[in-house]
């Protein structure tokens, strides 16, 4: 089998995590038919964009035309990208339905130039993303999941007796949660351990209790704790 081929995660069953490269293929497609419908003033090319992230969100990867054609044309060819947490990208996605389903709405009231100042914001957003790889939806999933966590579950002390960590060695220690299909979680492990820490690591697939008690909105997510669990300094996430 062709290297290339191979998978570390399949894009429809894996759905917790995707390849890097396939949201910024997704995004390449809406930006440009976004641009095209402003352009041409022909909007229901962004009604249709927006019906098919609605069906993509609710329905699962199958049902997104471009990530089908990433996933069975495009993955194959070149190879398999870094694996990443796929809610930054849900959200995105979902922020560009909102905007593209208002978009619409603009054009079906006679508002046309409401609807071309939004179609044109996701074109520029979305073409972004796609050429640096700065996804505004993702950088606000990312905002909120912060905020969110530091409102209501501010981290000061892991239970390290609850985590599977026998507690009272002395020294410091890192506790990282992490995925095992995650290229940045692999790569933030090599690092700890090479810098020479201790780590723990806890897999949010298997503790998703854990998980969601301690705020983690993204993978990886890392803090140094001394001896009874105490949160020195958070290093990731």
């Amino acid at each position: 089998m062709n290297r290339r081929s191979l998978r570390t995660a399949d894009p429809y069953r894996d759905l917790d995590v995707i390849d890097a490269r396939a949201p910024r293929f997704n995004q390449t497609a809406i930006g440009t038919l976004s641009l095209v419908a402003v352009a041409s003033g022909w909007w229901p090319i962004l009604a249709l964009l927006a019906a098919q992230l609605a069906i993509g969100l609710n329905f699962g990867r199958r049902w997104c035309l471009p990530c089908v054609v990433y996933f069975e044309l495009v993955q194959p060819r070149f190879g398999e990208g870094p694996i990443e947490d796929s809610r930054p990208p849900r959200f995105a996605n979902q922020v560009g339905l909102t905007v593209l389903a208002a978009a619409s709405g603009a054009y079906l009231v006679g508002a046309p130039a409401l609807g071309a100042a939004l179609g044109l914001l996701v074109a520029i957003l979305a073409l972004l993303a796609a050429a640096t790889g700065f996804c505004a939806g993702c950088w606000l999933y990312r905002l909120g999941a912060r905020l969110r966590g530091i409102a209501s579950r501010r981290v000061d002390e892991l239970a390290l007796a609850e985590l599977g960590i026998s507690d009272g060695a002395p020294g410091e220690r890192v506790v990282a949660f992490t995925h095992p299909l995650c290229t940045d979680c692999r790569d933030l492990m090599v690092d700890l351990r090479a810098a020479g820490h201790q780590v723990n690591a806890i897999d949010v697939r298997e503790r998703p209790d854990l998980a969601r008690k301690y705020g983690v909105a993204v993978v990886p997510m890392a803090f140094t704790v001394d001896h009874s669990g105490a949160v020195l300094l958070r290093i990731a996430g």
